[in-house]
């Protein structure tokens, strides 16, 4: 990429914005998805017949951090930093403020550069005052050297309860623009751990985040992992739309390691107490909220679905589709006699037959 005085992190204003505009365009339009599954068909609930309970009892509710959600769900990090952008956003924070969940915004990374979009990141606190919102900036930019002030720049664009750090490796080596230099990530991480007020949150966007990664990030001191397992949107897919030639991005078109499987190795690490954990990367419904609940998630993130539900649907779509997912998940409770979140986790979760 090339540089500027200020540095390559910064490099490209306008591209940046063209880019993200783009990406909602393909996830929109174009079939993007992993072509292999997120492993979640592979496991089943045990029934129970005899629940002993009443549906209305159902408590969905999860505290994360110092929030109360009223599910275990947030819209994960999607967009900013482009005109349209600002309308999605909007929307987005309208459902979280009615239904009491949270929301990542997009990559803050072009709001650095310059500030003809920063309503689009603003809006989120003008509509929603007292949501979980999390900030958000690329690993790139960390191992640049990003600095402290320019972090707490973003952290207070949206008045952020938490910073997440996108891991994005397999889409910037994709991607016809990509910064393939990942030197230093970790330690810029562990930087930001001790210098920011707020929790620092590192999710993947798509590839996963396995064992071996997570107890690195545990041991440098993260609050969460978001492990966004391979099955849902391929970013891969979504970069090499994007290139004059596409037979690299073709071959890692399904590069990743399946949710299911991200997430049972993380959480079955000795130190996993020490973090709260995010399962995402092709959930569609509350039936996967469930499954990833009784694996050990303390939470799980959506964003396509959510996003082609307001573009179908407009705000009602939107609002629609998270209560389809909330009553999926109460009719995995109530079928396993689960009258709580802590209930769920402890619920018979099997492999299924093949």
């Amino acid at each position: 990429m090339p540089s500027t005085k200020e540095g390559p992190a910064f490099a490209g204003m306008d591209q940046t914005a063209n880019r993200k505009s783009s990406h909602i365009e393909l996830v929109l339009n174009e079939k993007i998805d992993y072509l292999k599954s997120t492993g979640f068909e592979k496991y089943e609930f045990v029934h129970n017949a005899l629940p002993e309970m009443d549906f209305a009892e159902i408590d969905t509710g999860v505290k994360f951090f110092s929030h109360k959600f009223s599910a275990p769900i947030i819209v994960s990090s999607m967009t900013g930093g482009f005109e349209r952008a600002g309308r999605i956003n909007s929307a987005i924070a309208e459902l979280c403020r009615e239904r009491k969940i949270g929301m990542g915004v997009g990559s803050q990374r072009q709001a650095l550069q310059n500030g003809d979009y920063l309503e689009s990141f603003k809006i989120v606190r003008r509509i929603a005052k007292d949501i979980f919102v999390m900030s958000n900036i690329g690993a790139a930019q960390v191992a640049d050297g990003l600095a402290i002030k320019e972090v707490g720049r973003i952290i207070e664009m949206v008045e952020a309860d938490a910073l997440a750090i996108h891991l994005n490796a397999l889409q910037e080596f994709i991607q016809p623009e990509g910064d393939r230099n990942f030197r230093g990530v970790l330690k810029g991480i562990s930087k930001l751990v001790k210098s920011v007020k707020v929790p620092v949150i590192v999710k993947e966007t798509g590839a996963g985040i396995g064992a071996g990664a997570a107890k690195r990030l545990i041991e440098a001191g993260v609050s969460a992992i978001d492990v966004s397992g391979a099955g849902g949107t391929s970013w891969a897919a979504i970069e090499t739309m994007r290139r004059a030639d596409r037979r690299v991005g073709e071959k890692f078109w399904n590069w990743g390691i399946p949710t299911a499987d991200a997430l049972a190795q993380v959480n079955a690490l000795p130190s996993r107490k020490k973090i709260k954990l995010i399962s995402s990367g092709g959930i569609r419904d509350g039936i996967d909220v469930a499954k990833s609940v009784a694996l050990g998630a303390d939470l799980c993130a959506g964003a396509q679905p959510f996003l082609k539900a307001l573009e179908n649907g407009g705000t009602e779509g939107l609002i629609r589709e998270f209560d389809n997912w909330v009553e999926e998940l109460k009719g995995v409770m109530f079928l396993t006699g689960s009258r709580n979140l802590s209930q769920l986790k402890k619920a018979k979760i099997v492999k299924a037959a093949s």
